[in-house]
């Protein structure tokens, strides 16, 4: 039964409920991904998109016979393969022939990228991937992916280019039988280690020093890593926390980088409020569409990891160690707002009116508190008559406030 995973999956689901290992895919499937990943950066140059005409497939010894490069040019529908690796086209049983995507057989590696690649032409981003389904030979197969975008103007995403790799695994009763087998022979044995990161986030880390980057790199990769962990289906907290460090690094790029990221807050119509700082981060990297509650704790986290100190690169094992993971710091945050002493709005107004200059001075008794509100009526042009004073605290509490505003 093909069981693979919605890309487009409801953000209803939890994604800290399934404690279970990840698909066993080695570490030179993740090491490729990352390689891939890398060359795509590579050929930025500055640019916020790679230009197709840097892009040789054929030429990339490394991952090129496992990657796929499709032309959305002429149709986004039917998308023409313009390079199809030797290790993709053994994989569709079609050495020949393919022209299109509709040319690809059904069940085949191939026909799984149309989806997640109209996310890329969206986002303008590259995503990774990973899932597992049952091919056109009934195999169960497990495999993970990398989808980059290329332009051939500078502006318009009309290239995809994915880099795939695959295991074939044991059907469920067979891996049933063998598990049975397994705990049969070795008894008591010791707790398995904790599982792996569903996406690479070692093998990707970027330098430390975040000026070699451009702020667009950064935010790459932490919308790579988010990808990541929501295809994870929430199997394991170590993805989510390897996004969540990511989202991290790229605030403390984004601190030594403000004028680039008062740009990419203008591009995406995003503004930053002083009560909630890291909340346009986690939308610039989860996606300003995803599930309100859960950014809400994303930035209590990075609050947390800022007004602690955590260092770039260090967040994912942070929370890892932390008791309680995820949960327990956004609690911690939230109590440390709550016990924080409330600003006296009403006391700042009248701070900064005290310095305020007068607009005009007249005689009138009106009790003797500092501050009163005065009704007046219009005679004239840039003439009033001043009527009464209001002496409510309540009222004169809430214009102060508004005028010092």
């Amino acid at each position: 039964m093909d069981t693979a995973y919605d890309f487009n999956r409801s953000d209803d689901e939890d994604d800290l409920g399934w404690d279970g290992p990840p698909p066993v895919i080695g570490g030179s499937e993740r090491r490729m991904h990352v390689r891939a990943y890398e060359y795509w950066t590579s050929l930025l140059n500055g640019r916020a998109c790679p230009s197709i005409q840097d892009l040789d497939p054929s030429s990339i010894s490394d991952f090129g016979p496992h990657s796929v490069l499709l032309d959305f040019s002429r149709s986004l529908d039917n998308p023409t393969v313009t390079y199809l690796g030797r290790a993709l086209r053994e994989e569709c049983d079609m050495l020949y022939g393919i022209r299109t995507v509709a040319d690809v057989p059904a069940r085949s590696l191939v026909s799984r990228l149309t989806d997640p690649c109209m996310q890329i032409i969206a986002n303008r981003a590259p995503i990774g991937f990973e899932a597992e389904f049952t091919n056109h030979r009934g195999l169960p197969t497990l495999y993970r992916g990398i989808l980059m975008p290329f332009s051939s103007d500078g502006e318009t995403i009309d290239y995809v280019y994915g880099v795939i790799n695959w295991k074939h695994a044991a059907s469920d009763a067979l891996s049933d039988e063998l598990e049975r087998e397994v705990a049969g022979a070795l008894g008591a044995a010791p707790a398995p280690p904790a599982p792996a990161p569903i996406w690479p986030e070692a093998e990707a880390e970027p330098e430390q020093d975040s000026a070699a980057h451009s702020l667009h790199d950064w935010l790459a990769a932490a919308r790579l890593s988010a990808e990541g962990a929501s295809q994870s289906e929430g199997r394991a907290h170590a993805a989510l926390y390897a996004a969540i460090g990511r989202a991290h690094d790229f605030a403390l790029a984004a601190d030594e980088q403000p004028e680039a990221y008062a740009e990419l807050l203008t591009n995406e119509g995003l503004s930053v409020q002083a009560r909630a700082p890291m909340t346009p981060i986690v939308k610039l990297v989860f996606g300003a569409d995803y599930d309100k509650t859960r950014l809400t704790e994303y930035a209590a986290a990075l609050s947390f990891a800022r007004r602690e100190g955590v260092a770039s690169g260090a967040l994912a094992e942070y929370l890892e160690g932390f008791e309680g993971g995820l949960k327990a710091v956004v609690r911690a945050e939230r109590a440390h707002r709550a016990s924080a002493p409330k600003a006296d709005r009403g006391e700042q107004a009248r701070t900064a009116l005290r310095t305020a200059p007068a607009k005009a001075e007249v005689e009138l008794e009106a009790g003797s508190d500092e501050f009163v509100i005065l009704v007046a009526r219009r005679t004239g042009a840039g003439r009033l008559a001043i009527l009464a004073p209001v002496t409510d605290a309540a009222l004169v509490d809430k214009a102060l406030r508004k005028a010092a505003a």
